[in-house]
């Protein structure tokens, strides 16, 4: 796996703060066959579990992986509040341990830029049953000219110059190349627009939270960095909630 950030430092701001995706995303997967009620599915990069819980809300038995034992800590929190069992396994994406042709479905929310894409390619084509699928789902907030989140990755960089996450809109060319290279078959993507409203206290969490601030920074620069965001949001963006663009973009491919 590719080096990644301390994400167990974040635990407790992703969980509260971190918006999951929507009841209309899930219809739309099961619509197109990806899963049902009783589908066997393992939510790779599964973090506080954010799209898994939706596979196993709507009756699917879902395996959360990761390699933060404290975002999933924070998950079975969050499963326990919504009347849900999930199993959580410890492992890397590239070397999961688990049986092989076990899973109706693989999926992995906002996560697959920190695989190695190639041994993941392999281990998802091994984990999966013949005809099973693995879903590559990416929910973004979209940075354009003069809005919240362009000003938001500005003060990101000011503060954390290793940070280079910035201007990501969902592209997905890589990844459709990994689901060919990866030999799945029938694949397919979709694209959705939308506003999601964080309260201003929502967005710092949501903020703090992220790869490029607790995740990298140390505590007293974190909570330099919050204060100021609070002071940019109450100058440039008042009001509450703020309306915050994002985009959802899904692709997905069977095995043979």
């Amino acid at each position: 796996m590719k080096q990644s950030p301390d994400w167990n430092r974040t635990a407790a701001d992703y969980a509260r703060h971190r918006a999951g995706f929507p009841g209309w995303f899930y219809d739309r997967m099961a619509e197109r066959r990806l899963f049902g009620p009783h589908s066997q599915i393992l939510d790779i990069g599964t973090g506080t579990g954010f799209l898994g819980r939706g596979f196993a809300q709507r009756g699917a038995k879902v395996t959360g992986l990761d390699v933060a034992a404290g975002m999933m800590d924070a998950a079975r929190d969050l499963d326990r509040a919504a009347g849900l069992a999930t199993d959580y396994v410890l492992a890397p994406a590239e070397t999961t341990g688990l049986p092989a042709g076990r899973f109706d479905l693989i999926s992995a929310g906002t996560c697959w830029h920190w695989f190695d894409a190639a041994k993941v390619m392999a281990e998802a084509m091994r984990l999966l049953k013949p005809g099973g699928h693995l879903l590559i789902a990416n929910l973004v907030w979209l940075p354009l000219p003069g809005n919240v989140v362009a000003a938001t990755e500005a003060l990101i960089e000011a503060h954390n110059p290793n940070w280079h996450l910035g201007g990501w809109q969902g592209h997905s060319a890589d990844q459709q190349r990994h689901l060919i290279e990866g030999g799945f078959v029938d694949r397919e993507s979709a694209s959705f627009d939308y506003d999601i409203p964080y309260s201003p206290e929502a967005w710092r969490g949501r903020i703090r939270g992220s790869a490029g601030v607790a995740a990298s920074l140390g505590a007293a620069e974190v909570t330099a960095f919050d204060a100021e965001l609070g002071a940019l949001l109450a100058k440039d963006f008042p009001g509450d909630p703020i309306q915050v663009p994002h985009r959802l973009v899904a692709l997905w491919g069977a095995k043979p």
